[in-house]
């Protein structure tokens, strides 16, 4: 075994991807790629913050930067929010490790409904949990749903409206089980058996990954499948902006609205009465060729930053990717796949070790670039190509 693999740290995101790869059973690891139809989206979201370059200088440099922040009135040690995901069955823990990372380095912490963990074992981890809705199921059921939130502790809520439900993969989706039966094990057992240290963990924690969503659970109900939920969620009626005014009436706290890349659609959640949006393509998951958010994030932050908070995610893999958002108008950026492949590889410290990459690559930019603290980052900081930014859905004045 190499001395790279003895040692559980690793120093940098695409590593911990790796080793992801390398414990994780093929259609687990499948799960966690981003993309749909060819991955053009998916692959610009990543590759478009290489294109941006800094502008460094020379001398003058602080010998202290300040990091911290505040996301919707939640205090953070650097402009990273880890970003609500599905069904984390990569570790036992699931978003209770990921609960417990983000509180021990500060960070806020962004909880799915379709979470593996409920509501309040993660609230009970970390006291900044920003809880995470789709559009699914009856008003009645929603308003349940988030009542629970917060009751456990939730401090905001992130609406998540940017899913169409796009279909394929060039490179072919990963089998997702509806529940672990027999027929279920004996079919994936050669790639379980082929990760042995992966099945291990979920052994001696009491067993196989429950894929059940307790946080849709109907009151008294046991928590649906995954799939089940998902057909809810599929067969509800797609929202308006009145549906959108709704949820923000409902949630009487902090309110974000998550999926925008329009600055038309910028302007009609300010007016809806939201606290924050973030410019988001779903990781790529969502419409391919859409383009990358740091594309999109400069007319949206122009149009809309001094009345909202501006923040951003997709395609985050650096300290140098987060201080380039903050350049070009984002408050802060919130991480995906990054985090859940460092849970993939090392569990909570895992997550850890992802939230340290990107808080040592920050400090890193803020340094070289001249700057004090993170809110004096600024576009002249960064080389932008021409042509770079995309504006989709008019400019600073569309939607009024």
């Amino acid at each position: 075994m190499s001395p790279i693999r003895r040692n559980p740290w690793f120093e940098t995101v695409a590593e911990a991807q790796r080793r992801a790869r390398g414990r994780l059973p093929a259609s687990v690891y499948g799960a966690l790629l981003a993309g749909s139809e060819r991955g053009r989206t998916a692959s610009d979201n990543t590759a478009a913050f290489a294109d941006l370059g800094f502008a460094p200088r020379v001398a003058g440099h602080h010998g202290h930067r300040e990091l911290a922040t505040t996301v919707l009135g939640v205090e953070t040690s650097f402009p990273v929010v880890v970003s609500p995901t599905g069904v984390q069955a990569v570790d036992p823990d699931g978003e209770v490790a990921v609960a417990r990372a983000a509180a021990n380095r500060g960070v806020i912490m962004g909880l799915s409904s379709f979470a593996s963990k409920p509501v309040e074992e993660v609230c009970a981890a970390h006291p900044n949990v920003f809880f995470q809705v789709y559009w699914s199921g009856e008003r009645q059921v929603m308003r349940q749903r988030m009542d629970r939130a917060r009751r456990a502790g939730a401090r905001a809520l992130i609406a998540t409206l940017d899913w169409s439900f796009s279909q394929g993969r060039d490179w072919g989706s990963p089998l997702v089980p509806e529940r672990i039966d027999l027929p279920t094990a004996l079919r994936m057992a050669p790639q379980v058996l082929a990760r042995p240290g992966w099945s291990w963990r979920f052994a001696r924690s009491g067993g196989v990954p429950e894929l059940t969503v307790p946080n849709l659970a109907a009151p008294g109900r046991p928590a649906p499948t995954f799939f089940g939920a998902y057909g809810e969620w599929l067969g509800t009626p797609p929202p308006t902006w009145d549906d959108v005014k709704w949820l923000r009436e409902e949630w009487d706290g902090p309110f974000l609205l998550k999926g925008v890349c329009r600055v038309d659609d910028a302007r009609r959640a300010v007016d809806a009465g939201v606290d924050a949006i973030s410019v988001s393509n779903h990781g790529g998951n969502n419409l391919d060729t859409t383009p990358a958010t740091i594309r999109l994030l400069p007319a949206i932050a122009e149009a809309v930053g001094d009345e909202i908070e501006v923040l951003l995610d997709g395609g985050v893999r650096r300290g140098g990717d987060v201080a380039k958002a903050l350049a070009l108008g984002a408050r802060a950026v919130l991480i995906g796949r990054a985090y859940l492949w460092g849970l993939a590889a090392n569990g909570q410290a895992g997550v850890e070790n992802v939230l340290d990459i990107l808080r040592g690559g920050l400090d890193s930019a803020v340094l070289g670039l001249g700057r004090s603290s993170v809110h004096e980052l600024g576009p002249e900081d960064l080389h932008v190509p021409p042509g770079f930014t995309v504006t989709l859905g008019g400019g600073p004045a569309a939607g009024r």
